[in-house]
């Protein structure tokens, strides 16, 4: 074992650099080597393989974000069940049941989204979330 604290770095160090010279070099050469012919559809976003239609910065439906929150939330319920099922043989009757409370749980949380209708992407009517009612100014009444 080397004498110096930071010597003990140094293969650390070394694989640094060697994965920033490898990396640069890829890209400089693939600058190097490739074409470089700019036409108008290189230069149109990409989205999907479809031609972009209208602004970029229209709104989105609360819907959508309604319905990637409980996608990321309900993922992150089904990731709870990998270490519970690692575990399953040591954990016996017990942890069965508080397993199948934690379920139930989750299955009476979707049951309700999907009654609320917030799945429903087919009509625009079914919208959770009621807009409220302009208000007019205090002063035109």
């Amino acid at each position: 074992m080397p004498d110096n604290y930071l010597a003990s770095y140094l293969p650390l160090l070394i694989q640094f650099l060697l994965v920033a010279a490898i990396a640069g070099g890829m890209v400089t050469l693939s600058w190097l080597v490739g074409r470089h012919k700019n036409t108008a559809a290189k230069l149109m976003p990409y989205e999907c393989g479809m031609s972009p239609v209208g602004d970029a910065r229209q709104r989105f439906s609360v819907k959508f974000y309604l319905v990637a929150m409980l996608f990321i939330l309900f993922d992150v319920e089904a990731i709870f069940l990998y270490p519970w099922a690692v575990i399953f043989r040591e954990l016996k009757m017990f942890g069965f049941w508080e397993m199948l409370i934690y379920v139930l749980v989750v299955l009476g949380g979707f049951i309700y989204v999907w009654k609320k209708g917030v799945l429903d992407w087919s009509t625009a009517d079914t919208d959770p979330i009621v807009p409220l009612p302009d208000r007019a100014p205090a002063g035109s009444r």
